[in-house]
């Protein structure tokens, strides 16, 4: 058993009405071992997108979001004036295609047309769907420095861990509203439990980062410094190993040219989904062992 699972059995014996329920393996795949009820947002199920690959419950899920959309614009790229919405659709579809065509795991996308998604909701449609992994695809920019090229994988840090991540959250929390979870019981003991579930979803989601890194490296370029901390409200799924992808920079012409072309988009996809099912993998022979 885990240290987290320890942890949530003791603070279950002490709040016995706390209002959480137990889960079957076949419920949820997590480790944390509960659900976590937060708070719903407006979503009705018509809202959900549908989920393509095997018509297998059991497999894994895996959600895409295409950052920005509809009122949202996001970057523009100096060379061709193209808008970040329209680069993270394309991105988003791509990797969707490629992993349904591959029928190891299950994947939706947030949005598969120019519509603007609050923040939480784009989290929150991934953990209504039962989602295993949550990936927010983006577009980096730097007006200031043209020569700035490559893929950065952001994971979640209540403290950013440098001033250029700090902007990023800033710029990015600034398009929704910040939205206070909760569970349904004692205050105190739902901030600690959430705490938990968060840090391990974290860890999970530093995981996957460097597995991505590993499995994409020979189908594009990455930053050196590739691996960065942001308190980014769409990483906020405490119970979803979450992170935010951005593909490389709008700002550079080498990059944005990449990026745009249906060959970039394809080696992009073939890199995403090749971590993405060897993340499961290990998924699978960590719960056996």
């Amino acid at each position: 058993m885990g240290l987290l699972s320890v942890l949530l059995s003791l603070l279950l014996a002490l709040v016995p009405d706390l209002a959480l329920r137990s889960v079957t393996d076949a419920d949820d795949k997590r480790a944390a071992g509960v659900t976590i009820v937060l708070d719903e947002p407006a979503l009705n199920d018509a809202d959900l997108p549908p989920i393509l690959g095997p018509d297998d419950p059991d497999r894994p899920l895996v959600v895409i979001d295409a950052g920005h959309g509809g009122r949202d614009p996001g970057a523009t790229s100096p060379h061709d004036a193209a808008f970040e919405k329209a680069v993270t659709l394309a991105l988003a579809r791509a990797i969707r295609d490629e992993i349904a065509a591959s029928g190891r795991v299950r994947v939706a996308l947030t949005r598969d047309d120019d519509r603007y998604i609050e923040l939480r909701d784009r989290y929150e449609i991934a953990r209504r769907l039962g989602a295993d992994l949550f990936i927010s695809v983006h577009a980096d920019a730097a007006p200031r420095n043209d020569e700035a090229h490559g893929a950065t994988i952001y994971t979640l840090s209540e403290v950013a861990s440098d001033r250029e991540a700090a902007l990023l959250a800033a710029r990015e929390n600034r398009t929704g509203l910040i939205n206070g979870a909760g569970l349904a019981g004692d205050a105190g003991v739902d901030r600690i439990l959430i705490d938990l579930a968060q840090r391990e979803s974290m860890n999970r989601s530093a995981d996957f980062a460097q597995l991505l890194k590993r499995e994409a490296s020979p189908f594009f370029p990455f930053r050196p410094d590739y691996h960065r901390f942001a308190s980014l409200i769409v990483l906020k799924a405490p119970d979803i190993p979450s992170i935010l992808f951005e593909s490389g920079y709008l700002t550079n012409a080498k990059d944005a040219a990449y990026i745009h072309s249906a060959e970039g988009q394809k080696q992009i996809a073939i890199g995403m989904r090749r971590a993405i099912e060897a993340h499961f993998a290990d998924e699978i022979v960590a719960a056996q062992s």
